[in-house]
């Protein structure tokens, strides 16, 4: 029962209530604060919390040492979806994923466990891909927009999250790597974008997934420190120095968002 209730049901609540949140605040306050503050430490928190129950925290440090690099692959796939997605929103998810898988297995072939190297990676596609946004494409970020809440559209947003994430979770506890690939699979970025590019149009989502490039930071941080503290303070209390600092980072990033077009 308490694996199901780890691997399955947390994660399907926790992941619903965030994508709602994620979109409340992003229709309330623009996709530039949406994309940003929604990209906290959420479903990763509870993904390894539970592969460090069931796997010890050293196993734990170790899936989380290819995170930052996944990230950065993250941060690609936002990216490619920001660039393609007003020529065909199907096209750019298709597109998106395709890269993501290809990009995650040469993570896998070659075995990447090296904290150091993954960070590199992360800031490199982070640099990359900010630069072409901001600079090539002028990918601007979008307003407030209005909105009708309804309850089947609130537990659609929900249930579509919970499904995705649930779904990576139980898949994360393969081994170490492929755990850490699974623990920040791009499921809420990826049905929080669906659900703009339904609901508000191209340029709101591409807006939101450039926020979303930037917010990301914090994720990578807080992964990065768990890879150090779990083994020196364990679980509980490396979880909430690595959020408390991730936390902090999220604050500056929104608080100099001024500066992002």
């Amino acid at each position: 029962m308490l694996p199901v209730l780890y691997q399955v049901v947390i994660p399907f609540l926790l992941s619903a209530f965030v994508v709602i949140l994620i979109m409340f605040i992003a229709e309330r306050y623009g996709s530039k604060t949406g994309g940003i503050l929604g990209t906290l430490p959420s479903t990763i928190v509870v993904a390894f919390v539970f592969i460090a129950i069931t796997k010890g925290t050293e196993f734990a440090a170790d899936a989380a040492a290819v995170v930052p690099a996944e990230l950065g692959i993250n941060v690609i796939f936002l990216l490619i979806f920001a660039v393609l997605v007003h020529r065909s929103p199907l096209f750019a998810f298709i597109a998106t994923f395709c890269i993501w898988i290809f990009l995650s297995s040469l993570l896998v072939i070659f075995q990447l466990n090296n904290i150091f190297l993954s960070v590199c990676i992360y800031l490199v596609s982070v640099v990359f891909t900010f630069l072409i946004l901001e600079h090539k494409k002028k990918i601007n970020s979008k307003g407030q927009v209005t909105v009708t809440y309804t309850l089947k559209k609130i537990l659609t947003r929900g249930i579509l999250a919970g499904i995705v994430i649930a779904i990576a979770v139980l898949l994360s506890n393969v081994n170490s790597i492929i755990s850490g690939i699974f623990s920040v699979f791009p499921a809420i970025l990826s049905s929080t974008l669906l659900i703009c590019v339904r609901e508000h149009g191209a340029d709101f989502a591409a807006g939101m997934a450039k926020s979303m490039a930037i917010g990301i930071s914090s994720v990578a941080i807080y992964a990065t420190i768990i890879h150090f503290l779990y083994p020196l303070y364990g679980i509980a209390l490396g979880s909430i120095i690595a959020y408390m600092l991730s936390f902090f980072l999220t604050l500056m990033i929104y608080f100099t968002r001024g500066k992002i077009k």
